[in-house]
């Protein structure tokens, strides 16, 4: 047997384990009805609010499809990703299902996967039926960038999935991760540029606004959207907004790295007492 066939049929038995995973976690998640009603409704919920703030600040608020697009990812990925999952790995851990299954074939890397997966089918089908909903009903234009529309939903996702691991290590019970997860939820939200323009605050603090991990979700989106800038709302020529895409890439990457680190470092597969 070469070693082509080899990697290929490793590859191949590693998509079925994460596959399994995935099936039987989202069996989990739709027994629990309240959590599958967090990932699914609220969202939603949140992201038809940012009408009556003012949505994506000046640039965003006259076209309140690239806004409600905007804002309903951003709300996927921080509750129907980064909530959902932190409480998903506490309560896996502490029912000690996280310590049978690195007892197995799967590695530590498929067993996150799998757990990450029903929430990220979920939050990007939401995304999907925003989209559509935009465009059909809102009247949404075609985006000035479409290629940066999967850079952001694919690192963001990575981002806030990396975050839940971290969040996880810290969170002793489902209880607690209220608590726990409220800084990644509440910081990065609000200072995101959804709710108000990050041009109204002073330099020191809007740099340190734009290094949080939401905020070059929402830019990138903008740029894909509507072709404009955070800083003023200038519209870019399709050029112009993959220079402008470079700075909330990096701080994306860096978050991962950051954050890839720590899940590494941190994160705890047996109950913590």
């Amino acid at each position: 047997m070469s070693a082509g066939t080899v990697t290929v049929s490793s590859s191949r038995q590693s998509s079925h384990r994460v596959a399994a995973l995935a099936r039987a976690e989202g069996i989990l998640l739709w027994r629990n009805r309240l959590a599958l009603l967090n990932a699914v409704i609220l969202p939603a919920a949140l992201a038809g609010s940012l009408k009556s703030v003012g949505g994506l600040g000046a640039s965003g608020a006259h076209d309140f499809g690239a806004m409600l697009l905007t804002g309903l990812t951003a709300f996927a990925l921080l509750i129907a990703v980064y909530y959902n999952l932190v409480t998903a790995m506490v309560a896996r851990r502490e029912e000690l299902v996280l310590k049978r299954l690195r007892t197995g074939e799967a590695t530590d890397g498929e067993i996150l996967a799998g757990t990450a997966a029903p929430a990220i089918a979920i939050a990007w089908a939401q995304i999907a039926v925003a989209a559509v909903a935009a465009v059909a009903v809102l009247g949404l234009n075609p985006p000035a960038n479409a290629a940066l529309v999967p850079v952001a939903l694919i690192l963001g996702t990575a981002v806030f999935v990396l975050l839940a691991a971290v969040t996880a290590a810290v969170t002793r019970t489902v209880q607690l991760a209220q608590v726990t997860t409220m800084p990644a939820l509440s910081l990065p939200l609000v200072f995101s540029g959804l709710l108000f323009p990050l041009a109204m605050l002073p330099g020191p603090l809007r740099w340190v606004a734009e290094a949080l991990p939401l905020t070059p979700v929402v830019e990138l989106l903008r740029l894909a959207l509507t072709g404009t800038t955070a800083a003023g709302g200038h519209h870019l020529g399709l050029a112009a907004t993959f220079g402008a895409a470079v700075i909330p890439v990096l701080v994306l990457t860096a978050w991962i790295a950051a954050a890839g680190w720590a899940a590494r470092r941190w994160f705890r597969w047996e109950p913590r007492r």
